[in-house]
This record gives C-alpha cells, sequence and structure tokens, in this order.
C-alpha cells in the first residue's frame, strides 16, 4: 500500500550527512531506474556512485528531505565558481509528483543566491513537462539540447599525457592556476578547482592535463572505477576544456583521454557536449562518438553561458 500523501508540516528538509549516504543512494538509484523503466531500478548506474562523490566533493550543498525518520528524497549541487551546477534531484518513487522536489529546491536555490554566482545551470529531460516546468518556475530557461555521448575505448597510439596525481604539491597547484585560467576564458569565473582536488583526494579518477610545451593548454576531469561517477569499465569525462577557438588542442586532448581509457583497461568513454558548442559536438561525432542520451540545457538566468560555437568544453552538468 502506497503511503499517504505526507503534509509539508511531516516533511523535514536539512543538510545531507554522512549517515544518509546509503539512503539517498538508494533513493536516487529507485528514482532514475524507475524513470528509465529497469527491470531491477535499483541497479541504476550499477557500481557508480553519484551521490557519495558528490556530496564528499561539497558536502554544504547536499539536503535531504526526511519524512517519519526515513529519507525520501535529495538534491545536490556542484560549486564551479560563477557557475552552480544543480542535481540530481532525486524523490522516491513512492512520493513522486507530491511537491517534495519543490521542497528541495527551495534551500539549494537560497545557496546559490548567498553564493553570488552568474549562472545556474542543470540537466534534465526534454520530453518531460513536469520537470521543465518545476525548473521554470525557479526561473531556468530551457536551452539547446545536451547530448550524452560515448564511444568504444580502442588501443590508442597517444600517450596519456600529464597525470595531475602525477605532479608535486607545488606543480599542482600551478597547475590549478592554469586551469583555472583556461575555465577562466571559457567563461568568465568558471572555476573547477573544487571538482580536481576532489579526484585526486578521494580517489574518483584523474585530471588529464595537456601541455604545449611547458604551457598547460587543456585540462580534462575524468572519472574512473568503482565508486565513482563512472561505471567500472567506463571512462568518465566530467568536464574537459580548452581556450576558446582552440579545436587542435581540444583533439589533442580527446586523445589523451582515450589513451589514458586504454591504459586502465575502459571499454567505454562517455562525455556530454550541448549542441551550442557546435565545433566541439562536431569533432566528437568526427572522432566516433554517438548519443546514447539527449537532455536539454536549463540556465538561470536565460544566456548561452559557454554554450557557443567557438567554446570547446565536455560537460554535461547531469
Amino acid at each position: 500500500m502506497s503511503p499517504q500523501p505526507p503534509r509539508a508540516a511531516d516533511v523535514t528538509i536539512r543538510a545531507m550527512e554522512q549517515r544518509d549516504l546509503d539512503d539517498a543512494d538508494r533513493v536516487h538509484r529507485l528514482a532514475f531506474g524507475t524513470y528509465y523503466g529497469l527491470q531491477d531500478p535499483s541497479q541504476f548506474k550499477g557500481d557508480a556512485q553519484i551521490v557519495r562523490a558528490r556530496w564528499a566533493t561539497d558536502p554544504s550543498a547536499a539536503f535531504v528531505a526526511e519524512h517519519n525518520s526515513r529519507v525520501i528524497a535529495s538534491i545536490l549541487g556542484m560549486d564551479w565558481g560563477s557557475v552552480f551546477v544543480i542535481g540530481p534531484l532525486t524523490v522516491h518513487p513512492e512520493f513522486a509528483g507530491r511537491g517534495i522536489a519543490r521542497l528541495l529546491m527551495t534551500p539549494l536555490m537560497q545557496l546559490v543566491e548567498t553564493r553570488k554566482v552568474k549562472m545556474a545551470v542543470l540537466f534534465t529531460m526534454p520530453n518531460s513537462p513536469t520537470h521543465i516546468r518545476l525548473y521554470e518556475s525557479y526561473g531556468f530557461a530551457s536551452q539547446l539540447l545536451t547530448p550524452v555521448m560515448s564511444k568504444p575505448a580502442m588501443t590508442s597510439a597517444a600517450n596519456s599525457g600529464i597525470l595531475y596525481s602525477t605532479l608535486s604539491q607545488s606543480q599542482q597547484a600551478a597547475a590549478l592556476d592554469a586551469c583555472r585560467a583556461i575555465s577562466g576564458a571559457t567563461f568568465d569565473g568558471l572555476n573547477l578547482s573544487r571538482e580536481i582536488h576532489a579526484i585526486n583526494t578521494h580517489h574518483l579518477g584523474d585530471t588529464v592535463l595537456l601541455y604545449n610545451g611547458d604551457v598547460i593548454s587543456g585540462f580534462a576531469l575524468c572519472h574512473f572505477g568503482p565508486g565513482t561517477e563512472a561505471n567500472s569499465g567506463s571512462l568518465f569525462i566530467k568536464f574537459a576544456s580548452v581556450r576558446p577557438g582552440a579545436a587542435e588542442d581540444f583533439d589533442h586532448l580527446l586523445e589523451r583521454c582515450e589513451a589514458l581509457a586504454t591504459a586502465i583497461g575502459a571499454k567505454r568513454i562517455i562525455g556530454g557536449v550541448n549542441t551550442g558548442r557546435s565545433a566541439a559536438y562536431q569533432l566528437m561525432q568526427k572522432r566516433g562518438y554517438r548519443a546514447d542520451l539527449i537532455g536539454v540545457a536549463m540556465h538561470r538566468p536565460s544566456q548561452a553561458g559557454y554554450n557557443c560555437p567557438n567554446i570547446f568544453a565536455i560537460e554535461d552538468c547531469r
């Protein structure tokens, strides 16, 4: 028997704590697994750990909804400097359509306001009027489509370049400055330092650094291995960027990521790119990447942001 619809007064919204991770992970899998019609929704994403990885990166940007001492929903966010990524937002299927999502959006959007970002972004399903309406009510506007693409990992003649984890502490500090300059050229104030640090500290994968001589000209945040945002057997490019217009550097960066996938024994490489970054999208298609899932980017305020033809970046904001 389904539970009675909870009254707002019966639902507690609070910061996510370490003790909530198992329950929040379970709700996340059930919600998406049910949405996609999996025979066993609890197996959504296999041994990937989206909730744990993002909570570890920034615990202050994670909230849960609790009803009768039971976690029934959660929301997470990612602080990328001038950009704040909303999601995933997941509600247990038993409580779907009862206003729980709105209760969770409110405190996260209040957090966004305190961090004074230039743009909040998210990924959602373009064929879901319910999701679109929810986010529109918080000032988000639909932009262009974001294909999540992948290709089989094949033996690569290239090397994986320099990995952030192999650098000394002083070299890592210099690399973070260089990466911040590249992402800042992509969008003013965009800063992936928190994500790079989390990947290195929590062993979520590694960051590929593309050098032209002694200068870093591109970087790619790669998750791989169980307990990361990638399934076992996959390498997930969570974010990658070169300077605007640098198509050749972008191609070389993809080569390095594909070489890393070969080196770790991954069978598939995954990365999303908004179609507004048309040259990057076309280059990935040329290299054999094909769309597995298509979402729509939503931005607050309504603006293209870094989804522009001359921007060479990988990111899907899921």
